[in-house]
């Protein structure tokens, strides 16, 4: 039901700057996206205004971009995929449009969210992950996607994202006016890489102060430790971190997938030996072995086949 993986010392390879690995911003525009991908489509993430919490309202350009796999590889797998940042900046690149193009590779959709960066406004990121979400299982029929195979994947800040959307969702509200809002946020499986998890000792600095404000109430910080956050319900998860990140402790890994074991739920840890933050710059053996054993995990959660797992792996870009 859930187990620990190790790789050994002999991938040790040369580690990427942490601080370089966080505040590379890559620019993405749609000429862009239908230039590098033919089945790619941006659309925006709320017609007219966008919800901030609490009732109020704001005008906010969110997207996303929809990367289908071709219809002869799709298998019905989809992944929202959360660039990190620190919810100071978005990597769109390489924890982005980067991933959404390895997982077209293996037949799976992948949904690039551009999140709006909350400022202090710490709900906001989750109300565009949950929209992003039930924007997939609703539009699931027309984007060739099972409903039920809709995952969530993240990196650093979107690694706390994603786990965020793992633990806080709801099944829809059948009386919405909005059709969207009436289907489920709860995400079938997540995939975690070098995430934040924590809002407690073991965080990222830098990611607390953009999400929570630099005095925010113990409550909140509560709210948003995932590892605190743990139900039954929580879906399926996948973490991975390599035990020399000094910018993002592997302690946030390592307690959420306790806390996972400790409700009894399907969960997988990949220790990895190096690569520090961003796994030596998003590619050589750390970054491929994420990259593998995630996919075999999703086999072995029927998510996908195992035909699914060949081909490439690397980050796509």
């Amino acid at each position: 039901m859930y187990r620990i993986v190790s790789l050994r010392n002999s991938l040790l390879g040369p580690s990427l700057s942490a601080a370089v690995a966080v505040t590379i911003v890559l620019a993405w525009t749609p000429m862009a996206a239908q230039a590098a991908a033919p089945n790619s489509e941006r659309l925006s993430l709320w017609s007219g205004q966008a919800p901030v919490g609490g009732g109020k309202f704001e005008s906010a350009g969110v997207s996303v971009t929809v990367h289908r796999p071709a219809p002869e590889k799709a298998n019905g797998a989809a992944m929202v995929i959360c660039p990190g940042g620190g919810y100071g900046g978005l990597v769109t690149g390489a924890e982005g449009h980067g991933i959404a193009k390895w997982l077209n590779q293996h037949g799976i959709a992948g949904i690039v969210l551009e999140y709006r960066l909350p400022g202090g406004r710490s709900f906001v990121p989750l109300i565009d992950a949950q929209r992003a979400i039930r924007m997939v299982r609703f539009n699931a029929k027309q984007w060739n996607i099972n409903p039920n195979q809709i995952g969530v994947i993240g990196f650093s800040a979107g690694g706390h994202l994603a786990s965020t959307a793992g633990t806080h969702f709801d099944d829809g509200d059948l009386k919405a006016t909005d059709p969207v809002n009436r289907v489920s946020c709860r995400p079938d499986f997540a995939i975690l890489v070098y995430p934040v998890v924590t809002m407690g000792s073991k965080t990222h600095g830098g990611s607390k102060a953009n999400l929570l404000g630099h005095n925010p109430k113990p409550e909140l910080v509560d709210l948003f430790s995932n590892e605190k956050q743990v139900t039954d319900r929580t879906p399926p998860m996948f973490l991975a971190h390599a035990k020399d990140d000094t910018l993002v402790s592997p302690e946030n890994s390592r307690m959420l997938y306790e806390a996972l074991k400790a409700h009894k739920l399907v969960a997988e840890y990949l220790e990895l030996p190096s690569g520090g933050h961003g796994l030596n710059g998003y590619k050589g053996p750390m970054w491929d072995a994420w990259q593998t054993k995630s996919l075999e995990w999703l086999v072995l959660q029927k998510m996908i086949s195992d035909a699914d797992t060949k081909g490439t792996v690397g980050s796509g870009k």
